[in-house]
């Protein structure tokens, strides 16, 4: 569900300035990955998450869990918090969020809440994905706000980064 005055989401992407062959999600899951690259350099899960409102990025963030030492830390609520900050609002219709890996159920929650039409994410999560592998908090019909989505960009270089950096830890 969308606001009135809200433009609907075009799961193709906004391919202004893509690169021939390149798909049109792809520019811009690749500054989310920069940022779990700056995740993974911090010693940070790596996770990485922009959010893109009228063609242009208004905020970028990566994993800060252990940093900040707070639970909630996670690139997606660091984001949402940065684009309402920008925007003056609570409110991000309008606004599209990336992010390297399927949101969990807090990370879907924050962005319900904040009205977030669409969101792009990159590797499944198979531990606590609620996007899509465990739950479908976007589509649930209970809720007041749906919200349009498209998985699995660049799925295998996002799945990689975590990979690396679990494989690095054992």
């Amino acid at each position: 569900m969308h606001a009135p005055d809200a433009a609907p989401f075009d799961p193709s992407g906004d391919d202004a300035g893509i690169l021939p062959g390149s798909r049109p999600h792809d520019r811009w899951m690749r500054l989310a990955l920069d940022e779990a690259r700056a995740a993974a350099a911090e010693d940070e899960v790596p996770v990485g998450a922009i959010v893109v409102a009228g063609g242009r990025v208004i905020a970028s963030a990566h994993n800060q869990r252990e940093q900040l030492a707070d639970p909630t830390a996670h690139a997606e609520m660091i984001a949402l918090t940065q684009a309402a900050a920008a925007l003056g609002s609570w409110r991000l219709e309008g606004c599209t969020l990336y992010v390297t890996l399927e949101p969990c159920p807090m990370c879907a929650g924050a962005i319900l809440q904040a009205r977030v039409p669409a969101v792009v994410w990159g590797a499944a999560d198979p531990k606590a994905g609620a996007v899509e592998t465990l739950y479908r908090l976007f589509e649930d019909a209970r809720l007041n706000h749906r919200v349009d989505h498209v998985g699995h960009v660049l799925a295998d270089e996002c799945g990689r980064i975590l990979s690396d950096f679990f494989r690095g830890k054992r």
